[in-house]
């Protein structure tokens, strides 16, 4: 007889298991159709209450499938080119010309950008460029449904869902709402940041105002572990903070880049 202070390898393994599925039974199920966002969207609420506000649930149940969203996440093929391919596709000569202007004209906030925070313009003015032509272009997707979307569909599910509470506290802090709009995958502002880098490194207010964006960018580099003073091309001090804006390899080298010849090193 098996006293009770044992238990068989295989009893341990099934306890393992039902947890596991008792897990999975109490989660909003993912999909990767529109079919079951609706479904997905109650079940979320369900779980969501006491950590969200009803009114940034009720938020929440008016977002719907973003199809824009599912293909521009399936279509980033840019990201695959060569870096002088990337740059071309990207206008790398365009945003050097215009960053340097831009550098002259708003020298004053730089400078403090620089004194507060590290970060030189190049870099800052690199990103603005890259993210949204400098404000030209920072997309027309419903935020709060691109990342609903992205949180119900199966592939970075996790990551998104985190994306979304930062969004349902940004709507009850009122800097997001149902109608806010930005790019595909629920980046705002000038620079494009996700919502719960709005949470994180956010400063001065929303970032559709483009000295809260550069501040806001300066401080997440800092954040990331930027050094004043040290380089930023790649294998130097800098470049992993640079990489943490971006994952892909070829935007990390033409921020890198950019960014020394916009400073005009």
């Amino acid at each position: 007889m098996i006293g009770s202070g044992y238990r068989a390898p295989w009893f341990a393994a099934a306890l393992a298991a039902l947890a596991c599925m008792a897990g999975r039974a109490d989660a909003a199920q993912c999909g990767n159709t529109a079919a079951g966002f609706e479904s997905w969207k109650r079940e979320f609420s369900d779980e969501a209450r006491g950590r969200a506000s009803a009114a940034s649930l009720a938020a929440l149940m008016g977002t719907t499938y973003s199809t824009a969203t599912i293909s521009a996440d399936r279509g980033q093929k840019s990201f695959k080119l060569s870096l002088d391919q990337f740059l071309a596709k990207r206008g790398g000569n365009t945003i050097v010309s215009r960053g340097r202007a831009l550098k002259a004209k708003n020298a004053a906030l730089f400078d403090q950008i620089e004194q507060r925070y590290g970060v030189p313009p190049g870099p800052l003015l690199a990103i603005w460029g890259m993210e949204t032509g400098f404000g030209a272009v920072t997309g027309n997707v419903n935020t709060l449904s691109a990342v609903a979307t992205l949180a119900y569909d199966c592939r970075r599910s996790a990551y998104f869902t985190d994306q979304l509470y930062a969004a349902l506290t940004l709507v009850d802090r009122g800097v997001l709402n149902a109608g806010t709009r930005g790019a595909a995958h629920g980046e705002v502002g000038h620079t494009q940041f996700l919502p719960k880098n709005v949470l994180t490194y956010g400063v001065g207010g929303s970032l559709d105002n483009s000295s809260n964006a550069l501040n806001s960018t300066a401080n997440f580099l800092k954040g990331h572990g930027w050094r004043a003073g040290a380089g930023y091309q790649p294998g130097e001090p800098n470049f992993a903070a640079i990489q943490g804006w971006n994952a892909a390899s070829v935007y990390q080298r033409a921020i890198a880049l950019l960014g020394q010849r916009i400073d005009g090193q």
